[in-house]
């Protein structure tokens, strides 16, 4: 059994996959407690599920495309194989977490979306860099951007561990605190090889809306 949030049918709002229709399957509790966390719903509500039931109501929304989010998926160690049934039956699949888990055991089909918790989350002593060693080009590092500070820390980590070519690198801004215009000039300042991203969901419907 598995903790469930929510199930629902939406657009992804970000990544290299923005834009596209997806079904998130949104997983209770988390291990962190980032200081602009925008989803602390799913810290400790939700309704215990078997993967067939799962399976069943993803497959309800004729959708190729799904999700595992959070909260933090990772915490619950049968996403493992939630990500894995969902592959063997034909479903593209995509993981959103935070890095602080280990993501060596996660099924190679899946595409890895992994922040790397920068100094204004307040929960960048939790960063597992261990993981980079287990990310393939087809997975996406994401750093969420607060201050200046954030950008120059995420410089250091991009260019100390060569991420850029291991994965796809995206920034993003924490809505409503850092201006996008000021990412993008220093991004074009520094030549820096990365995706600027919005949140994509949070211009088109209001920025607190659950279940979009």
């Amino acid at each position: 059994m598995i903790t469930v949030n929510e199930i629902y049918f939406s657009i992804q709002g970000e990544s290299s996959k923005a834009g596209l229709p997806c079904v998130f399957v949104r997983l209770t509790f988390c291990n962190l407690r980032c200081k602009y966390c925008d989803t602390e719903y799913a810290f400790y509500k939700g309704t215990e599920l078997s993967l067939d039931e799962i399976v069943m109501r993803v497959k309800e929304y004729n959708c190729t495309l799904v999700e595992i989010t959070g909260g933090e998926p990772l915490v619950q160690t049968e996403s493992l194989l939630l990500m894995k049934t969902l592959a063997d039956n034909g479903f593209e699949v995509m993981l959103e977490t935070s890095g602080s888990l280990p993501i060596k055991e996660i099924d190679p089909r899946v595409m890895i979306i992994m922040d790397l918790k920068c100094p204004s989350s307040g929960m960048v002593k939790k960063n597992f860099y261990e993981n980079i060693n287990y990310l393939k080009p087809t997975d996406e590092i994401k750093f969420v951007l607060g201050s200046k500070e954030d950008y120059d820390w995420s410089k250091q980590i991009i260019d100390e561990y060569n991420l850029t070519n291991k994965a796809g690198v995206l920034f993003s801004v924490v809505f409503g605190t850092l201006d996008p215009k000021d990412v993008v000039k220093w991004m074009l300042e520094d030549k820096l090889n990365v995706r600027f991203q919005l949140q994509m969901h949070k211009f088109i419907w209001e920025a607190a809306t659950k279940g979009v």
